[in-house]
This record gives C-alpha cells, structure tokens and sequence, in this order.
C-alpha cells in the first residue's frame, strides 16, 4: 500500500508532464525562415475547430519540444511535417501557391 501512492503519483506526472510544453489556449507558435515567404503563425485553435486533438500531430510528426522540427518547404511539399496532412488531399495542398498566405504572414 505505501507504495501504490508513489507510483500512482509518478504515474501521473509522467502524463501531464508533456502538457507543460503544449501551447495553451490562446496561445500560437510563431517561425520564419531566414529569406522566407513570411512568418508562420500557427493557431492551434484553428486545427482543433477541424476535429483535431494534440497528439494528432504530437508525437507522431512533431516532436513536443520547440525547435526540434527543422522544416524546409521541400520537406513540408514532400510529404513530411504539415504535408503530411497539407496534401491536397486531406487539408489544403501547401504545393500550390495560391495557399502561402494560409499559413505565411508578411
């Protein structure tokens, strides 16, 4: 019994400790690439209003920590980080240039 209390409490730190890192509500994630088409501005609020939950993404193609993700447009068009959804297919292709300004602010 005196240790169900440690480990049920490890256990639930271990759960909410990736939250620590999450972008809350009201929050956004701003990044701009050196020589880009404009900063990137992402919402999460805009993602969540088309059914999608955090772990959609995290970790499955993000990784928690900010930064981690080095992404390039090549990268991204290919299919990797936002292209795996911004496909054309499943949400707005970011192949086609009449999109940038979805995403890229000046």
């Amino acid at each position: 019994m005196k240790l169900i209390i440690p480990v049920l409490a490890v256990l639930v730190l271990a759960v909410f400790a990736g939250n620590v890192a999450a972008i809350s509500p009201g929050k956004t994630v701003e990044w701009e690439a050196k020589g880009g088409p404009g900063k990137v501005i992402l919402d999460g609020k805009i993602h969540a209003a088309k059914g999608l939950k955090c772990m959609d993404c995290h970790t499955k193609i993000f990784q928690m920590k900010k930064g981690s993700a080095k992404m390039n447009m090549a990268d991204i068009n290919s299919g990797k980080y936002c292209g795996e959804c911004h496909n054309g297919t499943k949400a707005f292709a970011t192949k086609d240039a009449a999109n940038c300004g979805k995403c890229h602010k000046k």
